[in-house]
């Protein structure tokens, strides 16, 4: 088995992990639903242009009703996640938004498109869920909000569906014109309803690091995600998006002198624990499943040659 697809996964969760330090870098004030918006429109817009230059782009014979679909999701994800966040605090709207949507990307998986999650990915999902709680359990405001915590949950399964509508997506259509298109879809449905316009972004301050976040955490990192995602389930790669976080702690150590408490770094030993187990556990079980099928065929050309 190709273990490729996977290490493409996680490096697109390691882009998005930057996303948090990068925005400390922008003036403050600015609303993040106009970051989210600026940002989809920087990394779906180029991405945009350069597919249409390149012809790769049948309009009329696209899969429309799947692109729609991804790019209102992930909207709808980064506009509930920030609402989340203001009622509920940082550390628990990640958490529960976060933590949640592997669980809603197995359930949509299994009842939608029949595939039954393995084992393995229970066992990976469960440790890296766990990881999450306790690195965050001691970060960031506690306040139990239900609007937020509602709010998040709506947040995971919307990042849950744009999984694996994003596969449904990716298996009609190339990955560069899908991530094009969703990207400059998804900022013209979030720009309308950003406070702040688009004016602040030619400021020098905010320009670089709304640039970084538009060409390397949206089109380099969603370019990696669906070039991964075409290979392996939706529910893996969304667990595999775990180390998101863990890459945003880790960096808010390095980088920013974050402090991280003991019961924090058994949270990141775990999510690594749940991601190898993931990426090598999902290796060895197609393996043994290919070895199983050929021993099979094995059986059935001798009894027909006897």
């Amino acid at each position: 088995m190709n273990i490729l697809p996977y290490i493409f996964v996680l490096l697109a969760a390691m882009f998005w992990g930057t996303v948090g330090t990068t925005q400390t870098f922008l003036q403050e004030g600015i609303s993040p639903i106009a970051v989210a918006g600026v940002r989809s429109a920087i990394g779906g817009g180029v991405l945009l242009i350069a597919v249409l230059g390149m012809r790769k782009i049948n309009l009329k014979k696209w899969s429309w009703k799947w692109t729609i679909l991804a790019a209102l999701t992930i909207a709808l994800f980064q506009s509930l996640f920030f609402t989340s966040v203001r009622y509920t605090g940082v550390a628990v709207g990640t958490v529960v938004t976060i933590g949640s949507s592997p669980v809603f990307a197995g359930i949509i998986e299994w009842l939608i498109f029949k595939r039954r999650p393995s084992r393995v990915w229970g066992i990976a999902t469960l440790l890296a869920i766990i990881g999450c709680i306790l690195l965050f359990v001691n970060r960031g405001e506690t306040t139990i909000h239900p609007l937020g915590i509602l709010l998040a949950l709506c947040a995971g399964s919307m990042f849950a569906l744009y999984t694996n509508s994003s596969k449904q997506l990716t298996e009609r259509e190339e990955t560069l014109p899908s991530v094009a298109i969703t990207f400059t879809l998804s900022a013209i449905f979030l720009l309308p309803f950003s406070q702040n316009g688009v004016s602040w972004v030619l400021n020098t301050q905010n320009l670089w690091p709304m640039l970084f976040m538009g060409l390397f955490a949206t089109s380099l990192a969603y370019i990696l995600y669906l070039a991964g995602l075409e290979k392996i389930s939706s529910s893996s790669a969304v667990t595999l998006s775990l180390a998101e976080p863990l890459t945003a702690a880790l960096l808010g150590v390095f980088l920013v002198g974050e402090y991280l408490s003991p019961t924090s770094w058994i949270g990141v030993m775990l999510l690594l624990g749940g991601i190898l187990v993931l990426t090598l556990g999902s290796r060895k079980s197609v393996k043994q499943t290919k070895e199983v099928n050929l021993q099979q065929q094995n059986d059935v050309v001798s009894k027909e040659t006897t």
